[in-house]
Protein backbone atom coordinates (compact mmCIF):
# COMPACT_ATOMS: atom_id res chain seq x y z
CA UNK A 1 0.00 0.00 0.00
CA UNK A 2 1.27 3.25 -0.94
CA UNK A 3 2.82 5.08 2.00
CA UNK A 4 1.04 8.16 3.64
CA UNK A 5 2.61 11.96 3.89
CA UNK A 6 4.91 12.93 6.56
CA UNK A 7 3.84 15.08 8.77
CA UNK A 8 6.08 16.42 12.01
CA UNK A 9 3.87 16.77 15.38
CA UNK A 10 6.19 18.27 18.16
CA UNK A 11 9.18 16.04 18.50
CA UNK A 12 7.10 13.04 16.51
CA UNK A 13 6.94 11.66 13.38
CA UNK A 14 3.91 10.18 11.63
CA UNK A 15 2.98 9.01 8.31
CA UNK A 16 5.40 7.62 5.63
CA UNK A 17 5.48 4.04 7.50
CA UNK A 18 6.96 5.76 10.83
CA UNK A 19 6.08 3.65 13.84
CA UNK A 20 1.92 4.24 14.59
CA UNK A 21 1.17 6.71 17.40
CA UNK A 22 -0.72 5.92 20.56
CA UNK A 23 -2.71 8.94 21.14
CA UNK A 24 -4.88 9.63 24.32
CA UNK A 25 -7.46 12.78 25.52
CA UNK A 26 -7.31 14.53 28.72
CA UNK A 27 -10.15 14.09 31.26
CA UNK A 28 -9.23 17.09 33.32
CA UNK A 29 -10.52 20.58 33.19
CA UNK A 30 -7.95 22.76 30.62
CA UNK A 31 -7.25 25.33 33.09
CA UNK A 32 -6.34 22.63 36.12
CA UNK A 33 -2.47 22.71 34.58
CA UNK A 34 -0.22 21.07 37.42
CA UNK A 35 -2.87 18.23 37.60
CA UNK A 36 -2.63 17.86 33.72
CA UNK A 37 1.09 17.73 34.17
CA UNK A 38 1.25 15.28 36.00
CA UNK A 39 -1.45 13.31 34.09
CA UNK A 40 0.50 13.98 31.05
CA UNK A 41 3.70 12.75 32.31
CA UNK A 42 1.79 9.87 33.60
CA UNK A 43 0.72 9.02 30.74
CA UNK A 44 4.17 9.24 28.55
CA UNK A 45 5.33 6.68 31.47
CA UNK A 46 2.68 4.57 30.37
CA UNK A 47 3.63 5.13 26.68
CA UNK A 48 1.34 7.87 25.24
CA UNK A 49 3.00 9.39 22.01
CA UNK A 50 1.18 12.61 21.55
CA UNK A 51 -1.69 14.04 24.29
CA UNK A 52 -5.11 15.82 23.10
CA UNK A 53 -6.37 18.50 25.20
CA UNK A 54 -9.91 20.54 24.80
CA UNK A 55 -9.29 24.16 24.45
CA UNK A 56 -13.04 25.70 24.74
CA UNK A 57 -11.68 29.42 25.35
CA UNK A 58 -9.33 31.98 25.67
CA UNK A 59 -8.84 31.42 28.92
CA UNK A 60 -7.77 27.37 29.06
CA UNK A 61 -5.38 28.56 25.62
CA UNK A 62 -3.60 31.20 28.10
CA UNK A 63 -2.12 28.48 30.26
CA UNK A 64 -1.01 26.16 27.21
CA UNK A 65 3.10 27.35 27.45
CA UNK A 66 2.79 26.29 31.46
CA UNK A 67 1.74 22.55 30.15
CA UNK A 68 3.96 22.63 27.31
CA UNK A 69 7.44 23.53 29.29
CA UNK A 70 6.55 20.65 31.54
CA UNK A 71 6.25 18.05 29.44
CA UNK A 72 7.70 15.96 26.68
CA UNK A 73 5.04 14.65 24.04
CA UNK A 74 3.57 16.87 21.69
CA UNK A 75 0.03 18.83 23.20
CA UNK A 76 -2.84 18.91 20.76
CA UNK A 77 -5.43 21.53 20.96
CA UNK A 78 -8.97 20.33 20.36
CA UNK A 79 -10.73 23.16 19.20
CA UNK A 80 -14.76 23.81 18.25
CA UNK A 81 -16.96 27.22 17.20
CA UNK A 82 -13.87 29.77 18.24
CA UNK A 83 -11.23 30.15 15.06
CA UNK A 84 -10.04 32.90 17.51
CA UNK A 85 -9.12 29.93 20.44
CA UNK A 86 -7.66 28.29 17.50
CA UNK A 87 -5.44 31.17 16.37
CA UNK A 88 -4.66 31.80 20.49
CA UNK A 89 -3.88 28.04 20.81
CA UNK A 90 -1.08 28.47 18.11
CA UNK A 91 0.78 31.19 19.06
CA UNK A 92 0.71 29.51 22.55
CA UNK A 93 2.80 27.02 21.71
CA UNK A 94 0.50 23.48 20.33
CA UNK A 95 1.94 21.25 18.42
CA UNK A 96 -1.28 20.65 16.16
CA UNK A 97 -4.90 21.84 16.30
CA UNK A 98 -8.13 19.60 15.98
CA UNK A 99 -10.72 21.39 14.25
CA UNK A 100 -13.77 20.24 12.31
CA UNK A 101 -13.94 23.19 9.34
CA UNK A 102 -17.60 23.19 9.31
CA UNK A 103 -18.06 24.48 13.02
CA UNK A 104 -15.61 27.41 13.14
CA UNK A 105 -18.04 29.58 10.83
CA UNK A 106 -16.75 29.42 7.15
CA UNK A 107 -14.06 30.03 4.53
CA UNK A 108 -12.72 33.44 5.74
CA UNK A 109 -12.39 31.76 9.57
CA UNK A 110 -10.90 28.76 8.02
CA UNK A 111 -8.04 31.01 6.21
CA UNK A 112 -7.25 32.99 9.47
CA UNK A 113 -6.30 29.61 11.02
CA UNK A 114 -4.44 28.63 7.66
CA UNK A 115 -2.36 32.07 8.34
CA UNK A 116 -1.41 31.13 11.53
CA UNK A 117 -0.74 27.32 11.05
CA UNK A 118 1.89 28.84 8.34
CA UNK A 119 3.20 31.26 10.32
CA UNK A 120 4.14 28.77 13.35
CA UNK A 121 4.44 25.55 10.73
CA UNK A 122 2.24 22.78 12.30
CA UNK A 123 -0.27 20.80 11.19
CA UNK A 124 -4.00 20.27 11.91
CA UNK A 125 -6.21 17.30 12.32
CA UNK A 126 -9.55 17.52 10.66
CA UNK A 127 -11.95 15.82 12.76
CA UNK A 128 -14.98 13.87 10.69
CA UNK A 129 -17.59 12.57 13.08
CA UNK A 130 -20.75 10.78 12.09
CA UNK A 131 -22.24 13.02 14.85
CA UNK A 132 -21.39 15.78 13.27
CA UNK A 133 -22.05 15.50 9.82
CA UNK A 134 -22.72 18.04 7.48
CA UNK A 135 -26.84 18.29 6.84
CA UNK A 136 -26.73 18.75 2.99
CA UNK A 137 -24.96 14.80 3.24
CA UNK A 138 -27.12 13.50 5.67
CA UNK A 139 -30.10 14.68 3.29
CA UNK A 140 -28.05 13.23 0.23
CA UNK A 141 -27.16 10.02 1.98
CA UNK A 142 -29.92 9.68 4.40
CA UNK A 143 -27.46 8.99 7.62
CA UNK A 144 -23.66 9.02 8.25
CA UNK A 145 -23.01 6.22 5.82
CA UNK A 146 -18.97 5.64 4.58
CA UNK A 147 -19.38 7.81 1.75
CA UNK A 148 -20.83 10.81 3.58
CA UNK A 149 -17.75 10.75 5.95
CA UNK A 150 -15.28 10.79 3.35
CA UNK A 151 -17.30 13.23 1.05
CA UNK A 152 -17.24 15.49 4.15
CA UNK A 153 -13.45 14.77 5.00
CA UNK A 154 -13.40 15.86 1.08
CA UNK A 155 -15.07 19.25 1.71
CA UNK A 156 -12.84 19.89 4.62
CA UNK A 157 -9.36 19.23 3.15
CA UNK A 158 -10.51 21.34 -0.08
CA UNK A 159 -10.68 24.36 2.66
CA UNK A 160 -7.54 24.07 3.15
CA UNK A 161 -5.70 22.96 -0.35
CA UNK A 162 -7.63 26.62 -1.57
CA UNK A 163 -5.00 28.55 1.03
CA UNK A 164 -2.14 26.62 0.20
CA UNK A 165 -1.96 24.60 3.02
CA UNK A 166 -1.41 20.61 3.34
CA UNK A 167 0.02 19.88 6.54
CA UNK A 168 -3.21 18.01 7.38
CA UNK A 169 -4.00 14.61 9.37
CA UNK A 170 -6.95 13.19 9.04
CA UNK A 171 -9.63 11.19 11.45
CA UNK A 172 -12.82 10.09 10.43
CA UNK A 173 -15.02 8.32 13.04
CA UNK A 174 -18.38 6.64 13.99
CA UNK A 175 -19.77 4.70 17.05
CA UNK A 176 -20.49 1.83 14.46
CA UNK A 177 -17.32 -0.43 14.18
CA UNK A 178 -18.06 -1.38 10.56
CA UNK A 179 -18.93 2.35 9.72
CA UNK A 180 -15.86 3.54 10.53
CA UNK A 181 -13.68 0.90 8.95
CA UNK A 182 -15.28 1.52 5.81
CA UNK A 183 -15.38 4.72 5.70
CA UNK A 184 -11.59 4.64 6.43
CA UNK A 185 -10.37 1.95 3.54
CA UNK A 186 -13.07 4.08 1.62
CA UNK A 187 -10.69 7.30 2.04
CA UNK A 188 -7.33 5.24 1.89
CA UNK A 189 -8.02 4.45 -1.31
CA UNK A 190 -8.78 7.94 -2.26
CA UNK A 191 -6.00 9.69 -0.28
CA UNK A 192 -2.64 10.06 1.20
CA UNK A 193 -2.65 12.19 4.05
CA UNK A 194 -2.36 9.95 7.68
CA UNK A 195 -4.70 8.58 9.28
CA UNK A 196 -5.97 9.51 13.14
CA UNK A 197 -7.38 6.13 13.84
CA UNK A 198 -10.42 5.82 16.37
CA UNK A 199 -14.28 4.47 16.99
CA UNK A 200 -15.89 7.46 18.95
CA UNK A 201 -18.23 6.89 21.83
CA UNK A 202 -17.02 3.15 22.38
CA UNK A 203 -18.21 3.54 25.41
CA UNK A 204 -16.76 1.81 28.49
CA UNK A 205 -14.70 -1.25 30.21
CA UNK A 206 -15.11 -4.33 27.96
CA UNK A 207 -17.23 -3.11 25.56
CA UNK A 208 -15.35 0.19 24.61
CA UNK A 209 -12.33 -2.10 24.55
CA UNK A 210 -13.99 -4.54 21.95
CA UNK A 211 -15.38 -2.00 19.80
CA UNK A 212 -12.11 0.08 19.74
CA UNK A 213 -9.86 -3.46 19.20
CA UNK A 214 -11.88 -4.77 16.13
CA UNK A 215 -11.87 -1.46 14.72
CA UNK A 216 -8.19 0.01 14.88
CA UNK A 217 -7.17 -3.63 14.88
CA UNK A 218 -9.24 -4.61 11.33
CA UNK A 219 -7.38 -1.16 9.86
CA UNK A 220 -4.25 -1.88 11.27
CA UNK A 221 -3.68 -4.71 9.70
CA UNK A 222 -4.59 -3.74 6.13
CA UNK A 223 -1.64 -1.16 6.76
CA UNK A 224 -4.40 1.92 7.60
CA UNK A 225 -3.56 4.16 10.29
CA UNK A 226 -0.29 6.19 11.80
CA UNK A 227 -1.91 6.97 14.64
CA UNK A 228 -4.38 5.55 17.13
CA UNK A 229 -6.46 6.29 20.08
CA UNK A 230 -8.79 3.80 22.05
CA UNK A 231 -11.54 6.39 23.22
CA UNK A 232 -13.09 4.84 26.38
CA UNK A 233 -15.18 6.02 28.54
CA UNK A 234 -13.29 6.11 31.82
CA UNK A 235 -9.36 6.61 32.50
CA UNK A 236 -6.70 7.92 30.07
CA UNK A 237 -4.46 5.39 31.03
CA UNK A 238 -6.51 2.91 29.93
CA UNK A 239 -6.96 3.85 26.97
CA UNK A 240 -3.03 4.27 26.48
CA UNK A 241 -2.47 0.39 28.12
CA UNK A 242 -4.96 -0.80 25.55
CA UNK A 243 -3.56 0.95 22.45
CA UNK A 244 -0.19 -0.02 23.31
CA UNK A 245 -1.51 -4.28 23.88
CA UNK A 246 -3.57 -3.72 20.08
CA UNK A 247 -0.01 -2.56 18.58
CA UNK A 248 2.05 -5.16 20.13
CA UNK A 249 -0.28 -7.94 19.23
CA UNK A 250 -0.26 -6.77 15.71
CA UNK A 251 3.40 -6.79 15.80
CA UNK A 252 3.45 -3.12 15.10
CA UNK A 253 5.11 -2.16 18.71
CA UNK A 254 7.95 -4.82 19.70
CA UNK A 255 8.13 -3.18 23.61
CA UNK A 256 7.46 -3.75 26.47
CA UNK A 257 6.53 -6.85 29.27
CA UNK A 258 4.07 -9.29 27.20
CA UNK A 259 2.57 -11.68 29.72
CA UNK A 260 1.10 -14.98 28.29
CA UNK A 261 -1.17 -16.99 30.02
CA UNK A 262 -3.14 -19.69 29.89
CA UNK A 263 -7.16 -19.72 30.35
CA UNK A 264 -6.78 -22.30 33.29
CA UNK A 265 -9.00 -25.31 33.71
CA UNK A 266 -9.19 -27.64 36.64
CA UNK A 267 -5.84 -28.93 36.40
CA UNK A 268 -4.78 -25.68 37.23
CA UNK A 269 -3.89 -25.49 40.91
CA UNK A 270 -2.64 -21.77 41.53
CA UNK A 271 -4.06 -18.23 41.25
CA UNK A 272 -2.40 -17.47 38.10
CA UNK A 273 -4.90 -14.95 37.49
CA UNK A 274 -3.44 -12.42 40.17
CA UNK A 275 0.47 -13.51 39.13
CA UNK A 276 -0.74 -12.25 35.83
CA UNK A 277 -2.04 -8.77 37.08
CA UNK A 278 0.91 -8.31 39.73
CA UNK A 279 3.57 -8.43 36.82
CA UNK A 280 1.62 -6.86 34.29
CA UNK A 281 0.79 -3.75 36.92
CA UNK A 282 4.34 -3.30 37.80
CA UNK A 283 6.34 -3.76 34.64
CA UNK A 284 4.18 -0.90 32.72
CA UNK A 285 7.16 1.58 32.64
CA UNK A 286 9.35 -1.27 31.49
CA UNK A 287 10.21 -0.60 27.24
CA UNK A 288 12.76 -3.35 26.79
CA UNK A 289 11.14 -6.15 25.01
CA UNK A 290 10.14 -9.10 27.08
CA UNK A 291 7.68 -12.32 27.15
CA UNK A 292 6.85 -14.03 30.27
CA UNK A 293 4.36 -17.26 30.15
CA UNK A 294 2.82 -18.09 33.23
CA UNK A 295 1.52 -21.22 32.41
CA UNK A 296 -1.44 -23.03 35.09
CA UNK A 297 -0.36 -26.70 34.48
CA UNK A 298 2.15 -29.27 32.96
CA UNK A 299 -0.19 -30.16 29.62
CA UNK A 300 1.30 -26.93 27.59
CA UNK A 301 3.16 -24.96 30.28
CA UNK A 302 6.49 -26.34 29.70
CA UNK A 303 7.03 -25.81 25.93
CA UNK A 304 4.93 -22.24 26.22
CA UNK A 305 7.28 -21.47 28.95
CA UNK A 306 10.24 -22.31 27.11
CA UNK A 307 9.15 -20.46 24.42
CA UNK A 308 9.05 -17.47 26.32
CA UNK A 309 11.86 -15.37 27.85
CA UNK A 310 11.23 -16.56 30.82
CA UNK A 311 7.91 -18.33 32.48
CA UNK A 312 6.96 -20.69 34.78
CA UNK A 313 4.64 -23.98 34.30
CA UNK A 314 2.72 -24.20 37.49
CA UNK A 315 2.13 -27.40 39.60
CA UNK A 316 0.46 -27.96 42.81
CA UNK A 317 2.01 -25.54 45.61
CA UNK A 318 5.19 -24.96 43.55
CA UNK A 319 6.57 -23.91 39.69
CA UNK A 320 9.45 -24.87 37.20
CA UNK A 321 10.94 -21.73 36.62
CA UNK A 322 12.47 -21.58 32.56
CA UNK A 323 14.64 -18.91 31.35
CA UNK A 324 15.54 -18.86 27.35
CA UNK A 325 14.17 -22.25 27.03
CA UNK A 326 15.93 -23.73 29.55
CA UNK A 327 14.84 -25.13 33.30
CA UNK A 328 16.10 -22.94 36.46
CA UNK A 329 14.38 -24.06 39.33
CA UNK A 330 11.64 -24.90 41.40
CA UNK A 331 9.75 -22.21 43.21
CA UNK A 332 7.21 -22.34 45.56
CA UNK A 333 3.51 -20.36 44.51
CA UNK A 334 3.88 -17.71 46.82
CA UNK A 335 6.83 -16.61 44.92
CA UNK A 336 6.12 -16.45 41.20
CA UNK A 337 5.11 -13.12 41.21
CA UNK A 338 8.64 -11.97 43.31
CA UNK A 339 10.65 -14.36 41.73
CA UNK A 340 9.74 -13.22 37.75
CA UNK A 341 9.83 -9.17 39.07
CA UNK A 342 13.36 -9.87 40.05
CA UNK A 343 14.25 -11.68 36.88
CA UNK A 344 12.59 -9.02 34.68
CA UNK A 345 14.72 -6.59 36.92
CA UNK A 346 17.82 -8.33 36.69
CA UNK A 347 17.76 -8.11 32.99
CA UNK A 348 16.63 -4.58 31.83
CA UNK A 349 19.91 -3.63 34.36
CA UNK A 350 22.52 -5.29 32.87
Amino acid sequence: MKKTNVVKIGNKVIGGGNPIMVQSMLKLPPTDHKAIIDEINELEMLGCDIIRGTIPNMEAAKVIPKIVKNTNIPFVADIHFDYKVAIEAIKNGVHKVRINPGNIGGKERVREVVKCLKDYDIPVRIGVNSGSLEKDLLEKYGHPTPEALVESAYRSISYFNEFGYDNIVLSIKSSDVVTTIDANRLFREKYSYPLHLGVTEAGAELGGIVRSSIGLGSLLKDGIGDTIRVSLTGDSRDEVIVGREILISLGLLDEGVRVVSCPTCGRCKTDTLSIVKEIKEKTRHIKEPITVAVMGCAVNGPGEAKEADMGVACGDGNAVFFEKGEKVKSIKSEEIASFILERIEERISK
